[in-house]
């Protein structure tokens, strides 16, 4: 048996806690290692127990989501770690905050009121690293609030994508899953994942939130 994915939450709201304390825990490849009721309180967790994913609230008292997302990041990468992937939750479907904080480097976010059963799917999706929670959604999001480019040249990584790399790349930016380039493109999920891993090498980027969040703020996609 594989190892249990370790969950973490980060919220103000201790009914909200409870309730997905006792969902994560139901799952026998999950294992809950904490909460945290506002943001300081989130990276002190983080770093003491060391969760695979967070589920981070946007909206918190002491500190919000989005400043706890980017310092808890922070600190993985100044020891060297393993950073943890996080979900942001947020009760807004088109929330400026989310894109600050997938900005910031978080992997997705969520709907504080989506159904279980996907809160369950992301959080293995998130932690596998093969996919992005809601891609189009987080295309939405950039569309809505403006990506913020302002013109700047391309960086120069990304001119060392092939042609088909590039179209990949343009394809996935826009939110469709590796099953949609594959059919859309006559290839191989096998090979769209093998091309998207190399995007992300080349582009250094961690996942495809992070490919959706270049493409917006280097004026690549319409």
């Amino acid at each position: 048996m594989s190892a249990q994915i370790k969950v973490a939450l980060v919220d103000d709201q201790a009914l909200f806690r409870t309730g997905i304390r006792m969902l994560v825990s139901s799952q026998t490849d999950l294992k809950f290692v904490g909460e945290a009721a506002n943001g300081v309180e989130g990276i002190a967790l983080a770093s003491s127990s060391r969760p695979d994913v967070i589920l981070m609230d946007i909206r918190m008292p002491v500190m919000d989501g989005i400043q706890s997302t980017e310092a808890i990041l922070r600190a993985a990468d100044a020891r060297g770690g393993v950073r943890p992937r996080i979900i942001v939750l947020t009760t807004f479907d088109l929330d400026e905050a989310a894109t600050r904080a997938i900005r910031g480097g978080a992997s997705g976010f969520l709907l504080k009121d989506a159904d279980p059963e996907f809160l369950l799917a992301a959080i293995r999706t998130v932690h596998a690293g093969t996919s992005v929670i809601a891609a189009a959604a987080t295309r939405e999001l950039f569309q809505h609030f403006d990506s913020q480019s302002g013109g700047k040249p391309v960086p120069a990584e990304f001119h060392t994508l092939t042609s088909r790399e590039n179209e990949i790349f343009l394809l996935a930016a826009r939110g469709l899953s590796n099953s949609e380039i594959a059919r859309g493109e006559f290839l191989s999920e096998a090979t769209v994942k093998t091309h998207i891993s190399r995007i992300l090498s080349k582009l250094s980027l961690r996942d495809r939130v992070q490919l959706v969040v270049f493409a917006f703020e280097n004026g690549l996609v319409d």
